[in-house]
C-alpha cells in the first residue's frame, strides 16, 4: 500500500481541507512535477529540435528522455512508438483521420465509451461512408467477449474500445478483444485515458495497436497526452498535421516526413508539459502502480457498500470489484446530480463529479439514469476517512430530501 501520508506532502491544495475525488476528470498535480516544469523555464527556455546552442540542446534532450520515459513506462519497444499529442481526444482522432478509409469498411465499438471514442467514428460515416457497429455492455456495464466475436468480421479494419470506463471503471478484456479483430486483419485502438494512470499497462501484452492517454488524469499538466502507435503502422499512420518539425527534406515539388515521433508533432510542441509528463511517470513508478490500484480498489469498495446501505440510493456498476477500478457513479433518489455535487461541496468539501460524464449513450440507455448521475474517482492520495467522509454527507443528503 502507498504510504498516503506522505504522499500527501506533495499536494499542497490537500492542506485545504478539501476532499477530491473527481480524479477521473484530472488529478492533481504533485510538486516534484511542477518543479521540473519550472526547472525548464528558468533553466533552459528554449525551442527543441532546432538550436545549436547548449539551451536548446538541453531542452531537446529533456523532451526526448519524455518520451523514453513514457516508452519504458507502458513497455513500448522504442520512443519512436510514443507520439506527443494534447490529449486522449487528439490521440484518437488522430488515428480517425490518419487511416485511409474507404466506403464500406466498418469500425467496432462500444456503449462503453467517452464521447471521444464514440462520435468520432460516427462522423467518418458521413465523410467516408464507413459502417460503425456498436457493441452494447450489459447493464452493469460490462463487455462480453462473445457480442465483439458477432460484431467484428472481415471487413472491420478497426475496433476502437476503451480500456477502463470513465463512467463504471469497469475493465475491458483487451487481450481478448485484440485476438478477435487480428484474426480478422482489423486494427485495434484502445482508449487507456481511465487506464495508463491507474493500473500497471505493458501494450505489447496487450496486444494492441494504437492506445492514447492523457497527463492531466496521472499526475502530470494540462495539454499533454501520448498516442502509442506500434512500429509497423507509424509510416502507415497519416499525421494529423505537417508543417515545421515534420519533414526530413523539402524542394519546391516535394516533402519526406521525418521519422516517428517527429512526423506526427507538427510546431513547437508543450515542452514543458511534456517534460512533466516524464517526471509524472517517475513519479508514479516510485510508488508502484500495482499498489496505487489496490489501494484505490479498497476505497472505491468501500464508497461503493457505504453507498449502497442508504436508503434511496443507487449505485451503478457491477458488484464485483475484480471487475472495476477506482470510480463509483450514483444518484440520491429523484434529486438532480447536479445538487447532489454542489451539496457535498458547499456542506463537505467533497469534489465529485455530475452530469452524462461525456458518455451519454451509457448514462442515458444503459444505465438508465436520464439526468446523469455523480460520480467519485479515487486516486494514490485519497485517504478512507476522506471516502467515508463522502458517504456520511451522502446518508445526510439522502435523510433530509428522500
Amino acid at each position: 500500500m502507498p504510504d498516503v501520508a506522505k504522499l500527501r506532502k506533495d499536494f499542497p491544495i490537500l492542506e485545504s481541507g478539501i476532499v477530491y475525488l473527481d480524479n477521473a476528470a484530472s488529478s492533481l498535480t504533485p510538486e516534484p512535477v511542477l518543479m521540473k516544469m519550472m526547472e525548464f523555464y528558468r533553466e533552459y527556455r528554449a525551442n527543441v529540435e532546432r538550436g545549436i546552442h547548449r539551451l536548446s540542446q538541453r531542452a531537446s534532450g529533456e523532451y526526448e528522455a519524455a518520451h523514453g520515459k513514457v516508452a519504458e513506462f507502458i513497455h513500448a519497444k522504442s520512443e519512436a512508438e510514443v507520439v506527443m499529442t494534447r490529449n486522449t481526444t487528439e490521440g484518437i482522432n488522430l488515428v480517425a483521420n490518419g487511416i485511409d478509409w474507404r466506403k464500406g469498411d466498418r469500425v467496432v465499438t462500444t456503449l462503453l465509451e467517452h464521447h471521444s471514442n464514440f462520435i468520432v467514428w460516427l462522423r467518418l460515416r458521413k465523410r467516408f461512408g464507413v459502417e460503425v457497429d456498436i457493441v452494447r455492455p450489459s447493464s452493469e456495464g460490462i463487455l462480453d467477449v462473445n457480442t465483439f466475436e458477432k460484431a467484428i468480421t472481415d471487413k472491420t479494419r478497426l475496433v476502437a474500445v476503451t480500456h477502463v470506463s470513465n463512467v463504471l471503471g469497469t475493465v475491458t478484456p483487451i487481450q481478448e478483444v485484440a485476438e478477435i479483430a487480428h484474426r480478422h486483419g482489423a486494427r485495434i485502438l484502445v482508449d487507456g485515458a481511465q487506464s495508463v494512470p491507474h493500473i500497471p499497462i505493458d501494450v505489447r501484452n496487450l496486444n494492441c495497436d494504437f492506445l492514447a492517454f492523457s497527463g492531466h488524469k496521472m499526475l502530470a499538466p494540462t495539454g499533454i497526452g501520448c498516442l502509442y502507435i506500434r512500429e509497423e503502422y507509424l509510416n502507415e499512420t497519416e499525421p494529423l498535421t505537417i508543417g515545421g518539425g515534420t519533414i526530413e527534406e523539402v524542394d519546391e515539388e516535394h516533402y519526406t516526413l521525418a521519422p516517428s515521433p517527429r512526423r506526427f508533432e507538427a510546431g513547437t510542441p508543450a515542452i514543458a508539459e511534456a517534460i512533466g509528463l516524464g517526471a509524472a511517470v517517475e513519479y508514479l513508478e516510485g510508488v508502484g502502480l500495482e499498489a496505487t490500484a489496490e489501494h484505490e480498489k479498497r476505497l472505491a469498495t468501500r464508497i461503493f457498500q457505504g453507498l449502497e446501505t442508504i436508503k434511496g440510493v443507487k449505485v451503478y456498476g457491477p458488484t464485483d470489484f475484480s471487475l472495476r477500478t477506482g470510480i463509483v457513479s450514483f444518484n440520491v433518489g429523484e434529486l438532480n446530480p447536479h445538487d447532489v455535487a454542489l451539496a457535498l461541496d458547499v456542506s463537505g468539501s467533497v469534489m465529485v463529479r455530475s452530469g452524462f460524464h461525456c458518455a451519454m449513450p451509457l448514462v442515458k440507455e444503459v444505465l438508465g439514469a436520464r439526468g446523469g448521475c455523480v460520480r467519485a474517482s479515487t486516486y494514490l492520495y485519497n485517504t478512507m476517512e476522506e471516502v467515508d467522509r463522502l458517504i456520511g454527507m451522502v446518508e445526510e443528503i439522502a435523510g433530509a430530501f428522500i
